[in-house]
């Protein structure tokens, strides 16, 4: 069968005949059902908003089960998964050695609020191997990770104001739920409703890339600011790849203002390489928070930094953070396992390699047949962009009015066995679990889709 995907997709990817149609709608009767069931429970039928499919055709798919890079819905469709729980599963779905290693320590029990030996065991694990952390908190999500390393820059440098950038996404705390306001350097307005506009005022918000807008910011706020936080990569609004100059230009200016460099690695940490974006750029955050991918997708997240600035957390320090689910043993477990699977020789070298590839070959595809497409790709993330752009690395270069392409998209490639995030702003993820034979299928069903989406333009 591979020789035969192989000849299939030998050549110029420009040369494969044009797609002549949609394909069926797959049947979503059951996850219909289950839809309908959750909206008597949930708002919006959801316990994360992304999942209602808003952006997207149909209803919520309702996930079975997940094997390798596979996963299955309740009405028995299979899919091709390239979201991987939203980037964590690095070694695809059930992967045998982390659930070999929760089942065993399942056996003990799951929940103590108390130490365990797993705790540090992986806190070694990550500390031997990462030099931008010399102390390390556990938490239960991304979100409550980045939340108390704001508390923790507040706390070490006695100063309130954050600076934050529009398109970085870092979690569901209230001071960090703004988006920009107008002018070039501005407060952050409340982007949810509950949220105080006092909360929002001690955040500021700028553009991504805007060298100006940094030096008037530090000018107009000089010893009010106790933080920047950046994600490493941007990639919860698209893939926003910054240049190495402009964040040397921002990690100068923290130092030179006394202000600390939060790198928000929830999506980059681990991913790009077991030390994250800031091995990729070769930069030292003062304070770096990371996410599920610890875990294997098991509620974990991270926040590390030098033992000096982590000396201001309770019980050695003032600042205050605790949670009854931290260091949970079951997430511990499945730590140890996954992290020690990404320590392998040539792992990231491998998995990279193939990610690029599969890029790669996307972007010649859309090349060859003039389709106004950009796949931006680091690692193993990759983002489709309905664009002819070559970079994009504000939110406000996005075009917004592409999103409706990528929604005929998505149904194409739902429809072909494919399974994205349901936004055209989300990023997707190659695991180790996906072989050659599936992401040849991927590409296939991906030049398929877009020849029906052009087709319909």
């Amino acid at each position: 069968m591979l020789e035969s995907l192989k000849k299939m997709f030998s050549g110029n990817e420009g040369e494969v005949p044009v797609n002549t149609g949609s394909k069926p709608d797959i049947s979503r009767e059951k996850s219909a059902e289950l839809y309908e069931k959750a909206k008597n429970y949930f708002p919006g039928g959801v316990n994360s908003p992304v999942r209602a499919f808003k952006s997207v055709h149909g209803t919520p798919l309702f996930i079975q089960k997940g094997d390798g890079c596979f996963v299955w819905d309740a009405d028995g469709n299979q899919f091709i998964d390239f979201c991987g729980s939203w980037g964590p599963l690095i070694l695809g779905h059930n992967h045998p050695k982390v659930r070999e290693k929760v089942t065993e320590v399942m056996q003990n029990g799951m929940s103590f609020g108390a130490p365990t030996a797993l705790e540090n065991e992986l806190a070694e694990l990550i500390i031997k191997n990462n030099r931008f952390v010399e102390k390390i908190r556990f938490t239960s999500s991304g979100t409550e990770a980045v939340m108390s390393a704001i508390r923790l820059a507040r706390g070490f440098t006695g100063r309130d104001k954050i600076i934050k950038f529009d398109g970085c996404y870092h979690g569901h705390s209230d001071s960090l739920l703004v988006k920009a306001g107008s002018g070039l350097v501005t407060f952050g307005e409340t982007s949810s409703a509950g949220v105080p506009k006092a909360f929002a005022q001690e955040t500021i918000v700028l553009p991504l890339n805007d060298v100006e807008a940094l030096k008037q910011a530090f000018e107009q706020f000089k010893d009010e600011v106790a933080a920047v936080i950046i994600e490493g990569i941007p990639a919860n609004n698209g893939l926003l790849m910054q240049d190495q100059a402009y964040l040397e230009f921002l990690q100068n200016l923290c130092k030179a203002h006394k202000s600390l460099l939060i790198f928000d690695e929830v999506i980059t940490g681990f991913r790009l390489g077991f030390e994250g974006a800031a091995a990729h750029y070769g930069l030292k955050p003062d304070i770096v928070t990371y996410g599920k991918i610890i875990g294997g997708g098991l509620p974990v997240g991270m926040y590390g930094a030098s033992a000096e600035i982590m000396a201001h957390i309770s019980p050695d320090g003032g600042v205050y953070q605790a949670g009854t689910l931290s260091g949970n043993p079951i997430a511990m477990a499945a730590g140890i396992a996954q992290l020690t699977e990404l320590l392998k020789s040539g792992f990231y070298k491998e998995l990279n390699n193939k990610a690029t590839e599969f890029a790669e070959s996307l972007q010649r595809f859309a090349t060859a047949r003039n389709y106004k497409v950009k796949v931006f790709h680091v690692g193993s993330i990759f983002w489709i962009a309905f664009t002819d752009k070559d970079k994009i690395q504000r939110a406000d270069d996005i075009e917004h009015s592409s999103m409706e392409k990528f929604k005929m998209m998505h149904r194409e490639l739902l429809n072909r066995g494919i399974y994205l995030g349901p936004s055209g702003y989300e990023v997707g993820f190659v695991s180790a679990a996906h072989t050659k034979i599936e992401l040849e299928k991927a590409k296939r069903a991906i030049f398929d889709s877009l020849d029906v989406v052009f087709r319909n333009k």
